[in-house]
């Protein structure tokens, strides 16, 4: 029996109180800190609160993206205004987000994923840049480091002549 899914009837299971991604048989995970966690660490939070840009930008690199998509959420706005077609919700924070779960099988959906970059954005930003830095804390990664390859000159060959003088030709 083969069943076909759209890409929004992805199956996830239910075992007791768990929820599994349909993509792996891991249940799926609470975000490390909470949305409002930000004395976890105090750094990112002061780097979010005085530059949310410059902290946007930093979670997309981190995260594999291009480092100046967030830049978009800043324009995209005006952009659409002038269209006369009103966006509330910042497209590109709303995508990371939700690109951060799936990869990373953390709980949510969609819609909260939209809630929450509107209402909560800057918030938002420190809690995947708080979850990118834990994870890349638990990271191994491993070193081979190996002598360069030495190269030996070739001598030239050696002629002893009747007087046991070594003579060298070319």
């Amino acid at each position: 029996m083969s069943t076909s899914y759209s890409g929004s009837e992805l199956p996830t299971g239910r075992a007791g109180n768990r929820t599994y991604s349909a993509c792996s048989a891991q249940p799926l995970r609470e975000w490390k800190t909470g949305l409002f966690d930000c004395f976890e660490d105090t750094s990112t939070c002061c780097y979010g609160f005085w530059c949310c840009p410059c902290l946007a930008c930093t979670v997309s690199g981190r995260f594999g993206e291009n480092s100046c998509l967030p830049l978009c959420d800043l324009c995209s706005p005006a952009a659409f205004a002038f269209c006369g077609i009103p966006l509330f919700a910042p497209p590109v924070s709303v995508s990371l987000r939700s690109s951060m779960r799936n990869r990373h099988g953390i709980k949510g959906s969609i819609c909260k994923d939209i809630a929450i970059s509107c209402c909560c954005l800057t918030c938002s930003w420190c809690q995947m840049h708080r979850e990118i830095k834990d994870l890349n804390k638990n990271q191994v990664i491993i070193i081979n480091n190996q002598p360069a390859p030495v190269m030996m000159m070739a001598q030239p060959p050696m002629v002893v002549n009747q007087h046991g003088i070594p003579v060298t030709s070319y």
